[in-house]
């Protein structure tokens, strides 16, 4: 594809991390590279009190960066009165867009207890309901237990997305039944990621959102690599080809799909 091209396309990268160490001391080298690949919008996801400083900042500073702050369920042992009173204050920021990244994670039980885990995401869960923000959702060997929450959290009344979703076109269904839509990394580029590809298959375009959660999920053709907003572009073409649709139309549906919902009345680019 020439360079031309790739500048005719605008990405939405619903799901990053440039507020993370690899990036945080050269966003603006990052934010040109992702330019150059039609990556012109980015959620700045946090996961902890440092990470959703940063997301602030960067959201101050670039028009185009999003915060989304929240507390993951890998840092639960640091979430104490403190850091509950100062992100329920930043989340009355109006640069932030939604509460995450939130969730369940429970790939390593003794880090943070399932327990503990349910009842800070429930908590988040009723702060965005209250302040009427979608949410971006972690979900780690946990979709039962993270479904039961969301439904029991009414999140249909504020909606949100499952971000890098890796479960199968059947469990898809059920956080779509939800009003949630559908994120999908660089894992639908991975050749053995089966289920993957076939949820895929199965999201409506119009519920079906692209990111990197750069650094990490490197897409092909850059896999081992660190990953990079820029490489947004990637996981189109791979949702492309799974969808036998071309770039440009999933480009502009998902650029559509995470404006909707993470923007709404908000100005955004335009290009």
């Amino acid at each position: 594809m020439s360079k031309q091209r790739e500048r005719q396309l605008r990405v939405y990268d619903s799901h990053t991390h440039l507020n993370d160490d690899p990036f945080y001391d050269d966003v603006p080298a990052f934010e040109d590279r992702a330019a150059h690949y039609g990556v012109t919008q980015m959620n700045i996801v946090g996961s902890n009190a440092k990470l959703n400083e940063r997301a602030l900042k960067l959201g101050e500073q670039y028009a185009n960066l999003h915060p989304i702050i929240g507390w993951h369920p890998e840092d639960i042992a640091a979430f104490d009165q403190e850091a509950q009173q100062t992100l329920w204050r930043q989340l009355h920021s109006p640069r932030v867009v939604a509460v995450g990244e939130i969730g369940l994670d429970y790939y390593n039980d003794e880090r943070s207890p399932h327990d503990q885990q349910q009842a800070v995401f429930a908590e988040q869960l009723e702060w965005a309901r209250q302040l009427h923000l979608p949410v971006s959702i972690h979900c780690r060997e946990a979709l039962a237990d993270t479904y039961a929450l969301l439904k029991a959290g009414h999140v249909d009344e504020f909606g949100g997305v499952m971000h890098s979703f890796n479960g199968s076109p059947e469990w898809a269904a059920k956080f779509l039944d939800l009003g949630m839509a559908i994120s999908f990394s660089g894992v639908a580029s991975f050749g053995s990621a089966s289920e993957v590809h076939a949820a895929v298959k199965a999201v409506p375009l119009d519920r079906l959102m692209v990111e990197t959660d750069a650094p990490y999920l490197t897409p092909a053709p850059y896999r081992g690599k660190q990953n990079e907003p820029a490489f947004t572009r990637f996981v189109v073409d791979a949702v492309a080809e799974l969808k036998q649709l071309s770039p440009e139309r999933v480009a502009e549906q998902t650029y559509r799909n995470a404006s909707q919902l993470f923007l709404k009345d908000r100005k955004h680019d335009k290009d």
